[in-house]
């Protein structure tokens, strides 16, 4: 039998996935709305830096995985699928670029283009993804879906800041709140 607390408590985790579903759906349309155009703004963007080939190159791979990982997430916040939102959290979590597949030059190369402030957010949004990772091991969804928000949240976040081109509903949205406040 369930209880007024628990139906409670199912009610606003519902609601709460019902709007992440909601907010991803727009994400990816957004996405899949750029079609060709989103490389090359992802593209100008990155070359906004003076990154080179190869490092865009390895930005892109690391946001095509997040995003996978992001979007595969959700149904296993819905099924209770624990193991399965740790194993994709930790992916994330690892794949900070700065330790990924970079070469030294690279590596160089990233210290000297990219702004503190966008190495900052990526160092917490991985974190983040740890402790989402933390939370699936406790089983604790509500939790779960707190980290989950926060991921998600950081994401638009960077994008509003560092990917203006290609999220100009973004940047729109920040400023609509700017104004208001």
């Amino acid at each position: 039998m369930i209880h007024g607390k628990s139906i409670k408590y199912l009610v606003k985790i519902s609601i709460f996935l019902v709007m992440v579903v909601a907010g991803s759906s727009v994400f990816a349309g957004s996405s899949q709305a750029s079609g060709d155009h989103h490389e090359s703004a992802e593209k100008n963007n990155h070359s906004s830096l003076e990154l080179s080939s190869g490092v865009v190159d390895l930005l892109n791979q690391e946001m095509r995985g997040i995003e996978g990982g992001m979007q595969s997430i959700l149904p296993a916040i819905s099924a209770g699928d624990w193991e399965e939102i740790a194993t994709i959290s930790q992916k994330i979590k690892a794949s900070f670029i700065l330790k990924q597949k970079l070469t030294k030059e690279q590596r160089q190369e990233l210290h000297r283009t990219l702004p503190a402030d966008f190495v900052a957010m990526d160092q917490y949004f991985h974190l983040t993804a740890g402790k989402l990772a933390k939370a699936a091991h406790q089983q604790d969804s509500e939790l779960v879906s707190f980290y989950y928000y926060k991921l998600h949240n950081q994401c638009a976040k960077c994008h509003t800041k560092y990917a203006a081109e290609r999220f100009p509903s973004l940047s729109k949205s920040a400023q609509k709140a700017e104004h208001k406040d």
